[in-house]
């Protein structure tokens, strides 16, 4: 049974200072001495490793021990080695926020949802309105919608706790692969690995896996699953993503800092900065459409909600047309629009988006056939998703400021 190792003379100055360029920036060679023991002979031309896995896990243990950030949703090495119990709550719902979002805006996030939402009952109380509001900007809104679905199951289902078996967190709504396994590890301390995007960078450049992804999926995830110990598994898989975030890094990797840098095959062959390879992508298609932003003489916005399936899902909007690829869409209110100057350019994952943006001053008697208005006063475009206020923007300044 692998014993944790304790934390170094380094780790203890410095261990509050964040990110890890802070304690090491300056003096890479020589903290890399202090901190990781004898001075590592590199790994030979043929991919020889020259750390065993149990060296791996004492090594990047202690890194972790002394550079791991403070993060809201995380109990710090230090806590946890005094006791302190992962909140399953903060876990699941950061790693939530965290699918294909930076740590600084799910931060932002995460604390306006922790200050609103504390507790798992609460956010299974809350109006799924709110919660898509309070998510507006944060992108891929079936997240939004599966996190209220999972927080009434949970309660509803499993007397508010979360499972820690990953095959019971894999069952309930939103859950996947990845997001049970870091629920696991971390809240629960099962001895599992959960592989995103830092640690398939790590395991390639360690192994030198020149597979392609995401045909090398399968590998990564092979050669990460035997990693995990048996002692601190949880504070382990989060000191793999954080190797991958700090020093492993997609450009420019701060090898001479890496607790792995004696047994990496990749760095022995120069080759670290073009690994993991990838497929070439396809450009992405560009789709037209049209967007109507109407104001009632009195005040109101003319908004509708989208369908509950598809992009934007649920989400709070302008009435437009469908973004098929052509533009061509009927206006809400049959009335006298104007076309305002410019587009709005919105990326999604499979294609690029142009709106052409119309407005109108609509009459308060009149009828629409789309949408509904809502009060100047109850109005806030920042509930609205990225792309609704980048079409607010352009349209504002077709209106008189109230």
């Amino acid at each position: 049974m692998l014993q944790p190792s304790a934390p170094s003379f380094v780790g203890k100055m410095f261990g509050l200072l964040h990110p890890v360029s802070h304690v090491l920036d300056g003096l890479p060679h020589v903290a890399g001495s202090i901190i990781y023991g004898r001075k590592c002979r590199r790994a030979t031309g043929n991919g020889r490793r020259d750390m065993t896995d149990s060296e791996k896990v004492e090594r990047l243990l202690g890194w972790y021990d002394g550079n791991a950030r403070i993060l809201p949703w995380r109990v710090s090495p230090q806590d946890r080695a005094a006791g302190k119990v992962p909140d399953p709550y903060l876990v699941w719902l950061s790693e939530v926020m965290l699918q294909k979002t930076t740590v600084p805006v799910a931060t932002r996030y995460f604390e306006e949802f922790r200050c609103r939402w504390p507790t798992l009952v609460s956010l299974a109380h809350a109006a799924e309105e709110d919660i898509m509001a309070a998510w507006a900007g944060l992108g891929y809104y079936a997240r939004a919608r599966n996190l209220v679905r999972c927080a009434r199951t949970v309660v509803n289902d499993h007397d508010g706790a979360f499972p820690s078996e990953i095959s019971e967190l894999q069952r309930l709504p939103g859950i996947g692969p990845y997001t049970a396994s870091a629920i696991a590890a971390m809240a629960f301390d099962v001895q599992t690995l959960a592989v995103d995007g830092n640690v398939e960078r790590v395991m390639a450049r360690m192994h030198a896996v020149r597979t392609p992804l995401p045909d090398a999926k399968p590998q990564l995830r092979k050669l990460a699953g035997r990693l995990p110990p048996t002692e601190r598994p949880g504070d382990f898989a989060q000191a793999v993503i954080e190797l991958g975030a700090l020093i492993c890094r997609p450009r420019k990797p701060r090898c001479p800092e890496c607790p792995w840098r004696c047994g990496c095959r990749a760095r022995a062959r120069g080759i670290e900065s073009s690994l993991p390879a990838r497929k070439p992508r396809n450009a992405k298609p560009l789709h037209r459409g049209e967007a109507y932003v109407g104001r009632r003489t009195d005040g109101a916005w003319l908004v509708e909600r989208r369908p509950r399936s598809g992009l934007l899902g649920g989400t709070l909007g302008w009435p437009g047309s469908g973004w098929g690829g052509s533009a061509g869409s009927s206006p809400p209110w049959r009335g006298e629009w104007q076309q305002t100057e410019g587009v709005v350019r919105h990326e999604f994952t499979h294609f690029k988006l142009e709106l052409s943006v119309f407005t109108a001053s609509i009459p308060a008697s009149a009828e629409v056939e789309r949408g509904e208005f809502v009060p100047a006063d109850s109005f806030s475009p920042g509930s609205m998703p990225s792309l609704m206020q980048k079409v607010y923007k352009l349209a504002a300044g077709s209106f008189p400021v109230s």
